[in-house]
């Protein structure tokens, strides 16, 4: 879970901007955005309305992994806390469902992790709510997530597309791609005189 910690705490420093860029754009309430690593995207919307301030960030990673973070300058949990909560969206739910405390921008929270299908899920839901037992722990308007999702969803693929363009000019510009003695004589071809 600590990596999932840092790509919470790395999303959340991703700059403003504008769309078509390495920069976060507007996607009605949500924010959608490239991670500072570059290995992946996410989508973020605070809810300024609510006590402390909450604030959720969905990400998913270029390898399909994906982290749910929310954060709230009223809560006491601390980092690396282990808890289970109760997440139920509109479109289905998860029990007593493990995740670790963060701290980020002065406010505490927690991340996690779900199944791949979970941001399928994520964008067909109305509402997020979040348990703790008994206890609420939030309940979240997810409107306009199906359009967020959708635009993070392109950002990952892009940043999917950006990772394999690199990996291939490092190939083709590598050690691996100069002959150990470019100067040796050719390899004289079958079949050809």
């Amino acid at each position: 879970m600590p990596l999932a910690i840092a790509v919470a705490t790395a999303a959340m420093a991703a700059p403003q901007g504008a769309a078509g860029d390495d920069r976060a754009r507007a996607v009605g309430d949500w924010t959608v955005a490239p991670s500072a690593d570059g290995k992946g995207c996410f989508v973020t919307r605070v809810y300024a309305d609510h006590p402390g301030r909450t604030t959720l960030l969905l990400g998913i990673d270029t390898d399909g992994a994906n982290h749910l973070s929310v954060l709230n300058g009223n809560w006491s949990i601390r980092p690396k806390d282990r808890l289970k909560l109760d997440f139920r969206l509109t479109a289905g739910s998860y029990a007593k469902h493990f995740a670790v405390g963060i701290a980020a921008d002065g406010q505490q929270g927690f991340v996690t992790s779900f199944e791949a299908k979970f941001p399928t899920y994520f964008a067909s839901s109305t509402q997020l709510a979040i348990a703790r037992g008994s206890v609420p722990v939030e309940r979240l308007a997810l409107a306009g997530s199906g359009a967020a999702v959708a635009a993070l969803r392109r950002c990952v693929e892009a940043r999917r597309h950006a990772a394999s363009a690199k990996a291939k000019a490092a190939q083709a510009t590598g050690p691996g791609a100069i002959p150990r003695d470019p100067f040796a004589p050719a390899p004289a071809r079958k079949g050809k005189r």
